[in-house]
Protein backbone atom coordinates (compact mmCIF):
# COMPACT_ATOMS: atom_id res chain seq x y z
CA UNK A 1 0.00 0.00 0.00
CA UNK A 2 1.00 3.51 -0.65
CA UNK A 3 2.62 4.99 2.46
CA UNK A 4 0.27 7.63 2.54
CA UNK A 5 -2.71 5.80 2.59
CA UNK A 6 -1.67 3.64 5.46
CA UNK A 7 -3.61 3.61 8.68
CA UNK A 8 -2.33 2.10 11.70
CA UNK A 9 -6.01 1.35 12.65
CA UNK A 10 -6.62 -0.92 9.91
CA UNK A 11 -3.47 -3.28 9.99
CA UNK A 12 -5.88 -6.48 9.02
CA UNK A 13 -3.13 -7.87 6.15
CA UNK A 14 0.04 -7.26 4.79
CA UNK A 15 -1.36 -5.83 2.14
CA UNK A 16 -2.38 -3.28 4.65
CA UNK A 17 1.06 -2.01 5.20
CA UNK A 18 3.26 0.62 3.62
CA UNK A 19 4.93 -0.21 0.49
CA UNK A 20 3.67 -4.51 0.74
CA UNK A 21 1.33 -5.41 -2.40
CA UNK A 22 0.36 -8.50 -3.26
CA UNK A 23 3.90 -10.18 -4.36
CA UNK A 24 5.84 -9.14 -1.31
CA UNK A 25 2.89 -10.19 0.72
CA UNK A 26 3.56 -13.85 -0.78
CA UNK A 27 7.66 -13.42 0.13
CA UNK A 28 6.66 -12.36 3.60
CA UNK A 29 4.31 -15.32 3.92
CA UNK A 30 6.99 -17.42 3.19
CA UNK A 31 9.17 -16.24 5.50
CA UNK A 32 6.34 -17.00 8.03
CA UNK A 33 5.18 -13.50 8.31
CA UNK A 34 1.16 -13.87 8.04
CA UNK A 35 0.11 -10.87 10.11
CA UNK A 36 1.60 -6.97 10.77
CA UNK A 37 1.94 -8.04 14.08
CA UNK A 38 4.67 -10.73 12.90
CA UNK A 39 6.99 -8.08 11.87
CA UNK A 40 7.57 -6.70 15.48
CA UNK A 41 11.26 -7.14 16.18
CA UNK A 42 11.95 -8.91 13.54
CA UNK A 43 15.41 -8.18 11.51
CA UNK A 44 14.92 -6.86 8.26
CA UNK A 45 18.64 -8.13 7.10
CA UNK A 46 17.49 -11.41 8.31
CA UNK A 47 14.46 -11.75 6.38
CA UNK A 48 16.10 -10.54 3.26
CA UNK A 49 18.94 -12.92 3.42
CA UNK A 50 16.52 -16.05 4.36
CA UNK A 51 13.95 -14.62 1.09
CA UNK A 52 17.06 -15.13 -0.94
CA UNK A 53 18.36 -18.19 0.72
CA UNK A 54 14.52 -20.07 0.23
CA UNK A 55 14.31 -18.96 -3.46
CA UNK A 56 17.75 -20.07 -4.53
CA UNK A 57 18.13 -16.20 -6.20
CA UNK A 58 19.81 -13.03 -4.91
CA UNK A 59 16.69 -10.76 -5.00
CA UNK A 60 17.38 -6.86 -5.55
CA UNK A 61 18.09 -4.41 -2.66
CA UNK A 62 14.99 -2.71 -2.49
CA UNK A 63 13.57 -5.63 -0.72
CA UNK A 64 15.57 -5.18 1.70
CA UNK A 65 14.93 -1.84 2.10
CA UNK A 66 11.34 -2.39 1.66
CA UNK A 67 11.51 -4.95 4.62
CA UNK A 68 13.30 -2.17 6.49
CA UNK A 69 10.38 0.11 5.92
CA UNK A 70 7.65 -2.35 7.25
CA UNK A 71 9.66 -3.51 10.20
CA UNK A 72 10.55 0.44 11.48
CA UNK A 73 6.87 1.01 10.46
CA UNK A 74 5.16 -1.49 13.19
CA UNK A 75 7.98 0.15 15.49
CA UNK A 76 6.28 2.71 15.55
CA UNK A 77 7.64 5.14 13.42
CA UNK A 78 6.23 6.85 10.48
CA UNK A 79 4.97 5.23 7.34
CA UNK A 80 7.70 5.92 4.59
CA UNK A 81 7.96 5.30 1.18
CA UNK A 82 10.75 1.95 0.86
CA UNK A 83 13.51 4.57 -1.09
CA UNK A 84 13.69 6.17 1.99
CA UNK A 85 15.48 3.54 3.55
CA UNK A 86 18.19 3.15 0.52
CA UNK A 87 20.82 5.06 2.21
CA UNK A 88 20.19 3.59 5.48
CA UNK A 89 20.73 0.38 4.05
CA UNK A 90 23.78 1.35 1.96
CA UNK A 91 25.52 3.06 4.82
CA UNK A 92 24.34 -0.32 6.87
CA UNK A 93 25.85 -2.75 4.29
CA UNK A 94 29.24 -0.37 3.81
CA UNK A 95 29.99 -0.80 7.47
CA UNK A 96 29.45 -4.28 7.50
CA UNK A 97 31.79 -4.82 4.96
CA UNK A 98 34.35 -2.57 6.43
Amino acid sequence: MHPDKVRRDRLNRLEDLPNIGPAMARDLCRLGIDTPADLIGRDPCELYERLCQLTGTRHDPCVLDVFMSVVAFMAGEPAQPWWAYTEARKRQRAAKHA
